[in-house]
């Protein structure tokens, strides 16, 4: 391998001498030739056989000399403008392919360097950083996933065992049933939000513009949560404003209605109020859920729309932190904006602005 290298290199050389031997001998022969028949011309010199057999061999040694010392000057500027930054972004792309996504190319000199590689010195280090957050956001989901999983797993297993024991009465046995059921749904929620998730982040859900009455959407998606208030003795008030049309992809939105009213229910105690607000200007429909909750600290606020992203360390809350990551997708396709306003203690209000028809 180094032989062939070492071989080629000679060639290289070779032919670089070549090429400035016949460049600079033809400029030599011509500038020559011109003198020649200038000085002919006005001073009436002729030069013999002798003169100018002399004349060609000093001038061919000339040409050779001074196309070794352009090969040589020429070689030095390659290795330093060419050789060299390719060599450096040649070896960070290797580095890069065997995973390591912090390799971060040092700018050239200005002097000497040709601008071009200036620019794909920028781009590449931007590429770097962009891959290594990439790489970074996958290494977590993945952790995440796994974490959310293991908890209904371990549940499920758990259940199933005490199934397994004999002289379960029947209350026992629908009530570790019941645990093996919530806990498949549970699986099944957050693979069916992983799966939308991705479908968005990646555009393969395209929206399906249509105008629709954007009352009668809430009011359709509460009503699916009539037992939930219901059983725990929630109070819920409304103001929604009639005759309200948007265009939106109605689906989509009714993903951002219920995982706002499933929250604020999960999250409103007992006995607890939770509103609903319909309004609206000259451009835009305003919605907002606002509950009686436990709140949301302004650390905890900050992230709550990133995915898995759970406000409870301990996780005691059933959920999977992919609702609202869900919710600022769909409201960023709408071309919407959501907000939050919370006090710790005293609940949240969450506002959502679409534009209007």
């Amino acid at each position: 391998m180094k032989k062939e290298k070492a071989i080629q290199c000679v060639l290289r050389w070779l032919s670089h001498y070549f090429i400035f031997f016949l460049l600079v001998a033809f400029v030599i022969t011509c500038c020559t030739m011109l003198f020649v028949s200038t000085l002919n011309q006005t001073l009436g010199i002729e030069l013999t056989r002798e003169n100018i057999s002399a004349a060609a061999i000093i001038t061919f040694w000339n040409v050779a000399l001074l196309s070794l010392i352009f090969t040589v000057v020429d070689a030095v500027r390659r290795r330093l403008t060419v050789e060299r930054p390719v060599r450096e972004i040649t070896e960070a792309a290797e580095k890069i392919i065997r995973g390591d996504f912090s390799v971060r190319i040092k700018p050239q000199s200005r002097f000497g360097t040709d601008e071009t590689f200036h620019r794909v010195i920028d781009c590449f280090n931007q590429m770097a950083e962009e891959l290594g957050s990439v790489e970074t956001l996958r290494t977590d989901f993945i952790a995440n996933v796994s974490h959310e999983m293991k908890t209904p797993l371990a549940v499920m297993q758990n259940y199933g065992t005490l199934l397994q024991t004999p002289g379960l009465t029947e209350e026992k046995r629908m009530e570790y049933a019941k645990g093996v059921t919530d806990g498949a749904r549970r699986m099944a929620t957050m693979m069916t939000n992983i799966l939308k998730l991705n479908r968005l982040e990646n555009q393969q859900i395209y929206p399906q513009i249509a105008e629709f009455d954007l009352g009668e959407q809430l009011c359709e998606c509460l009503l699916q949560y009539e037992g939930v208030w219901e059983d725990a003795e929630i109070e819920l008030e409304t103001d929604i404003a009639e005759n309200i049309r948007v265009r939106a992809d109605a689906e989509l939105l009714s993903h951002v209605w219920n995982n706002l009213f499933s929250n604020a229910f999960k999250f409103t105690p007992r006995g607890g109020k939770v509103t609903v607000c319909l309004s609206a200007t000259s451009e835009c429909a305003v919605v907002k859920v606002q509950d009686t909750g436990c709140g949301i600290s302004p650390e905890v606020g900050a992230h709550i729309f990133e995915k898995f992203y759970q406000g409870d360390p301990s996780r005691s809350v059933q959920g999977n932190g992919l609702g609202l990551a869900l919710v600022k997708r769909v409201v960023d396709i709408m071309q919407g904006e959501i907000r939050v306003e919370s006090v710790v203690g005293e609940g949240s209000v969450f506002t959502v602005t679409i534009g209007r028809c």
